[in-house]
């Protein structure tokens, strides 16, 4: 059909800690429901694939308020944005693994840029509304950035590692 194209699909905060559940069968219905194509589901942590057209997030958002009850954010994200994401982390040379390399979404601008000198520049760098985070420590072990800027700046944010923007990268539908 003209004008679908191929989409990565981010829900922000789904299946963390047992919080707002998303089985991803019934995420995948949903999006069928709503008529895009070539959906598919990665991981357990609100990850899709698909193709469509038109408000593709504000679509999956609203959808999901109706079903589920709760606002849950998504960012639908071409191949060119989630290629130009990953291409541009500036902390490639440091992140030896992709489990430890995150890339962080800000769903609104950055309120005031002074904030961005809270950062630990060698290990967080801040690229427009992207957030590059290198966790040598893990993950876990390491400072919950998406948390600071969400208390501290007052924007909704959603991250995926290095290794998952591959992953959605080789299946986003061409």
């Amino acid at each position: 059909m003209s004008g679908r194209r191929g989409y990565a699909v981010l829900l922000r905060g789904v299946n963390v800690g047992g919080n707002r559940k998303v089985p991803m069968a019934e995420l995948r219905s949903l999006l069928e429901e709503l008529g895009f194509t070539e959906v598919r589901t990665l991981l357990q942590s609100g990850n899709a694939v698909l193709r469509g057209s038109g408000d593709v997030a504000g679509d999956v958002e609203r959808a999901l308020a109706r079903r589920y009850g709760v606002e849950i954010r998504c960012l639908a994200l071409t191949r060119e944005e989630l290629q130009s994401a990953a291409d541009g982390d500036p902390l490639t040379d440091q992140a030896d693994n992709g489990s430890r390399a995150v890339v962080l979404w800000l769903f609104d601008d950055i309120p005031e840029p002074a904030l961005v000198e809270e950062l630990d520049p060698g290990r967080i760098a801040v690229r427009g509304r992207l957030v590059y985070q290198w966790c040598p420590d893990g993950i876990s072990n390491s400072p919950d950035v998406a948390a600071l800027i969400r208390r501290n700046w007052k924007v909704a944010t959603t991250a995926r590692n290095r290794n998952t923007v591959a992953k959605l990268l080789a299946a986003i539908p061409d």
